[in-house]
């Protein structure tokens, strides 16, 4: 039995679909004005996964993602750089499909984009004026009355009462309420804009998921996903103007994956900490990021940093070098771990202890590989299987091995094994200072010599 954690009832809940064996999700995506950061990576990664486990649980699954591609912060960029904001945005949505394939993360199904929703959601702010939750503000801008919805504040847990007592003095008079959020901007010079029956403008951000995800999965869908820090105000908002406008229930469960902090501190961009994807991928290989993620529970804060980027090397290494020699064949996988495996995921996606039954699995195959074909075959199976189900594992062993991390100055395979070559033969002359200089050498370029029966070597990359 699955169950998730629900951030609307504060509760691991026992998952049931709306529709037996369908699964409607739909999370929130990127606003495309600059590379995605790791923050982006770990959104991408976290509900790729989930995806993955739906499918291979059987459940037919539509994925939404959407991506914001007009806001403020796009349109000041675009006129920083001089350029129309649809070719800004077209650019950098071309980046995140990049940086998604680094990390094997799969194509989501629909992926739709704010601008090509304008009517949807235009139909949605009438129907909100309609029925009683949205006004014209003094300054001709469209505004959510957030006083008119009885919920408001049901998924942030925050009070309406204590929220106004927080707000400063000097508001926007436009609003009836300083709480009151923006459904519909009037167009300011130089800004893109769209005909509507309020006036040239655009839409506010909070109403273009709404339109969205209620577009492409219904007016009530299964799940809703996104980062921590959507949680307040956008997720809140989005359930006041979707169930205002609809008058049915939104979402029926919830999921927030945590904050990443740089060295112990939430990363942003004022503090300075702040890293893209490609800057990463210029360091570790991706494989290694993806495997860092799942390493944390995707609630829980994820800590980064070049030791535990490194600890996450380590570890794959350790998976791909029990791979190390044997054949993957098509073979039954061992139930056992297949068990264990689907009761850390049936728990809130606990990836940790998924990941820990993969070693688990590992161990058993490096004690076996060399004594027991029949069994390292369906162990090989099992171990690739179940990793598949997180993205990870899908290398050969080789390949990863020798690899290693992205460099520009390393040792290219082919010098690594003339250097081996070379100790053979100092080994066969019994020049042994030579060949211990060799391997010494090597080791001081990272790469790790493993001598083996037969007057064989075989050699890694070492983080």
């Amino acid at each position: 039995m699955l169950k998730i954690y629900n951030t609307l009832t504060r509760k691991k809940e026992t998952f049931t679909p709306r529709i037996a064996g369908k699964v409607g999700m739909y999370v929130c995506g990127m606003t495309v004005y600059d590379y995605c950061h790791v923050g982006h990576a770990r959104v991408m990664v976290v509900f790729d996964t989930v995806a993955r486990y739906f499918r291979q649980q059987g459940y037919e699954l539509t994925y939404v993602r959407n991506i914001t591609d007009i806001d403020d912060k796009i349109i000041y960029r675009a006129n920083e750089n001089g350029e129309e904001f649809n070719a800004l945005t077209e650019r950098f949505i071309d980046a995140m499909h990049e940086d998604e394939r680094a990390l094997n993360v799969l194509p989501v199904d629909i992926e739709p984009k704010a601008t090509t929703h304008i009517a949807e959601i235009i139909a949605i702010i009438e129907k909100l004026i309609a029925n009683g939750f949205a006004y014209v503000g003094k300054n001709g801008d469209v505004f959510y009355a957030v006083t008119k919805f009885e919920n408001y504040g049901q998924l942030s847990g925050k009070k309406l009462d204590e929220l106004q007592a927080g707000e400063r003095v000097d508001v926007d008079e436009a609003k009836n309420n300083p709480l009151d959020f923006v459904l519909w901007k009037m167009a300011k010079e130089n800004e893109p804009f769209w005909e509507s029956p309020w006036g040239n403008g655009r839409p506010g951000w909070h109403i273009e998921c709404s339109a969205m995800s209620t577009c492409c999965l219904g007016n009530h869908f299964d799940i809703h996903g996104g980062g921590m820090d959507l949680q307040f105000p956008h997720h809140e908002n989005e359930i006041a103007q979707s169930e205002g406008a609809t008058g049915e229930k939104f979402v029926n469960l919830w999921m927030h994956n945590g904050f990443v902090r740089i060295n112990e501190e939430k990363m942003s961009k004022s503090l300075g900490n702040f890293f893209t994807v490609r800057e990463v991928l210029k360091q570790y290989r991706p494989e290694i990021i993806r495997f860092f993620i799942l390493s944390s529970h995707y609630r829980s804060p994820l800590n980064y940093s070049d030791e535990q980027l490194n600890e996450a090397h380590a570890a794959l290494t350790r998976l791909y070098t029990a791979l190390r020699g044997v054949e993957i064949v098509d073979s039954d996988i061992d139930t056992d771990y297949k068990t264990r495996f689907e009761d850390a995921m049936n728990d809130d996606f606990n990836t940790p202890v998924a990941l820990a039954v993969l070693f688990d699995c590992a161990r058993e195959l490096n004690k076996v590989k060399d004594s027991d074909a029949t069994q390292a075959a369906v162990l090989a199976k099992t171990l690739t299987a179940l990793a598949s189900i997180l993205g990870l594992l899908q290398d050969d062993s080789e390949n990863f091995l020798k690899g290693g991390e992205i460099s520009n100055n390393g040792l290219s395979n082919e010098e690594v094994e003339q250097q081996i070559q070379a100790r053979l033969d100092a080994k066969a002359a019994k020049n042994w200072a030579e060949a211990d200089r060799i391997r010494e050498n090597l080791k001081q370029q990272g790469v790790i010599l493993e001598d083996m029966p037969g007057n064989k070597t075989s050699w890694r990359r070492e983080g």
